[in-house]
């Protein structure tokens, strides 16, 4: 399987062609990205083949692409390698707005060609495993679920982050939809309601949210909560967080997707002298290993076009609710 990126805006990039080599009978036939200094960059970094324009990388007829751009530009890649016959693994949030969401899907379906959302934390053996508790009944009747998903700011890695017209959003956008997709899947339920309270605490420097807390109302009636925020220092052990408290009449259960860890000291001038390397099964392998099954068995992946939508109308009714300071219906957005 010819596997091409289609831009290294993303710095999930860099993981995902490591993802993509560990896979037997993968070949990672290069990336497009029209950033020149980006496409030096990582083309030595990664010795990988770079094509100046997604046209090019296209024109190699590739059996699918992997969508890494900025999050407002995904729309066009998405059209692009469609029409290409390419199928799609796309990163999150799929897009930023509900019309550029629906035209992806309207090209993949009328090209004939899988899409599959970027949502690695379902192939966290963590995370499989509280699903698997919740729809045991080990908890009971679930009465309550609190998450939170922190990191760092994303502009020391990539300036986009924090450029409105580009990310379409800040730590609200960048954040929520993970937790987002997994009340989806963990409880079977969509989100009914969005109340949230969104502010830039952490970054005077930014025209984006660094912080937001969503309260959310399930449609089968569980309340929940997302705390999505880039509020860890760049110095911090580790990139961030992804946690979960679910309460129910029989228990409770907590979840920390990435505590495996170990602790290393560095000495020199690395940026993170002290660093949490996590020794837990990699996500994105999962994930990539998912997508690349799903291709060669013609069958559709696991993670849906629905599952993003979704995930990013949660994420759009967190602003609009906001902005008008009451709940808002995720599904009215239009």
């Amino acid at each position: 399987m010819r596997v091409g990126i289609m831009s290294f805006a993303h710095l999930h990039a860099e993981a995902y062609v490591q993802n993509l080599r560990r896979i037997p009978g993968v070949e990672v036939i290069g990336f497009s990205d029209t950033d020149a200094e980006r496409g030096k960059y990582f083309s030595k970094a990664f010795g990988l083949r770079w094509f100046w324009t997604h046209e090019d990388l296209l024109a190699e007829q590739p059996d699918a692409v992997v969508v890494t751009s900025e999050n407002a530009t995904r729309r066009s890649l998405v059209e692009m390698a469609a029409a290409a016959g390419a199928h799609v693994l796309c990163e999150k949030p799929i897009a930023t707005s509900v019309a550029d969401a629906i035209a992806m899907k309207k090209a993949v379906d009328e090209a004939g060609v899988r899409f599959m959302t970027a949502f690695p934390m379902r192939f966290s053996p963590a995370v499989v495993a509280l699903r698997e508790m919740v729809n045991s009944g080990e908890l009971g009747q679930v009465l309550a679920v609190v998450g939170i998903n922190h990191s760092e700011n994303p502009k020391h890695h990539r300036a986009w982050f924090a450029q409105k017209e580009l990310a379409g959003g800040g730590a609200v956008m960048d954040h929520s939809v993970h937790l987002a997709d997994l009340y989806r899947w963990i409880f079977d339920a969509e989100v009914g309601e969005v109340y949230a309270r969104v502010s830039n605490p952490f970054d005077p420097e930014v025209d984006v949210d660094t912080a937001g807390l969503l309260l959310l109302r399930m449609q089968n009636g569980i309340p929940a909560s997302i705390d999505a925020s880039w509020s860890r220092p760049s110095h911090y052990p580790r990139w961030g967080h992804v946690r979960m408290e679910v309460v129910g009449s029989k228990g409770t259960a907590l979840l920390d997707a990435f505590a495996g860890h170990l602790h290393v000291w560095r000495k020199g001038s690395a940026r993170r002298a002290y660093e949490w390397v996590g020794y837990h099964p990699d996500p994105n392998q999962g994930m990539m290993e998912a997508f690349v099954d799903s291709l060669r068995r013609e069958v559709e992946p696991p993670v849906s076009w629905r599952d993003g939508f979704e995930a990013m109308r949660v994420a759009l009714a967190a602003y609009a609710s906001a902005e008008q300071g009451e709940p808002v219906v995720p599904i009215n957005l239009r």
